[in-house]
């Protein structure tokens, strides 16, 4: 029986310093097979240039602006069945695919899985403002899409990224699918190195962030009142 294939979406807007390094630290992958999809929102570097660079990367241009459009419009042109997703300036360990979708393979009932995190900082580059320093020490279990892998059918049932979020839709993304009860794996591994550095846009507009993720929770509290009697919230696998 063959692997099933894995769409990797990277959204991209003026990344070039770090974009290259990004896709190359897919294609170290030792899973296989995968397709490569950069969503451009209309770079005015060189980001579409080096993306097209690859023969293995297809380049889709995002027509409206944001993150969380660049990941519904990455999810709109995979044809996996399984969907990962990475930031143009972070990198990859070589098995993260293959620890995360061999698992989910090997137990049917997990709809989506995540791993730890690393964060590294970028030598010469400035800290953004907001950023916590403990974060550098260990690692710690990310729930952000740069460590996720989820089955296609995820997406058909809790939705996508909501464009009216510019800071959390990922938080609210995640809160969806636990209110869905849908099983959800943590893997014990660190999958994601996230680089810090002068422009993360977690950290740049951290008020914002805050009002953000105040608005998922108070949707992801609506949703769970909202359930039919006797109906539970699973916990996290």
């Amino acid at each position: 029986m063959s692997n099933p294939l894995v769409s990797v979406i990277i959204p991209v807007k003026n990344g070039e310093r770090f974009l290259a390094e990004a896709i190359d630290s897919v294609l170290e992958q030792d899973y296989r097979p995968l397709e490569i999809i950069v969503v451009d929102g209309r770079s005015t570097d060189r980001s579409a240039e080096i993306a097209a660079s690859y023969e293995q990367v297809r380049v889709v241009a995002q027509v409206d602006q944001g993150l969380a459009d660049a990941w519904d419009v990455g999810v709109d042109a995979a044809n996996g069945d399984f969907i990962a997703f990475l930031s143009h300036d972070d990198r990859w360990v070589p098995h993260k695919l293959s620890t995360q979708v061999n698992y989910m393979v090997d137990h049917p009932a997990i709809q989506y899985s995540i791993g730890r995190v690393k964060f590294f900082p970028q030598s010469g580059l400035p800290a953004p403002r907001g950023f916590r320093a403990r974060l550098l020490e260990g690692d710690h279990i990310g729930r952000i899409p740069e460590t996720l892998v989820a089955r296609r059918t995820v997406f058909d049932l809790v939705g996508g990224f909501d464009v009216s979020l510019r800071v959390g839709p990922d938080s609210d993304w995640f809160a969806r699918a636990k209110d869905k009860n849908l099983q959800m794996a943590i893997m014990p591994e660190v999958v994601l190195l996230k680089r810090v550095h002068d422009a993360n846009l977690l950290f740049e507009s951290i008020d914002e962030s805050h009002r953000d993720l105040l608005t998922a929770l108070r949707r992801s509290i609506v949703r769970q009142r909202q359930c039919a009697p006797g109906e539970e919230n699973s916990a996290d696998s």
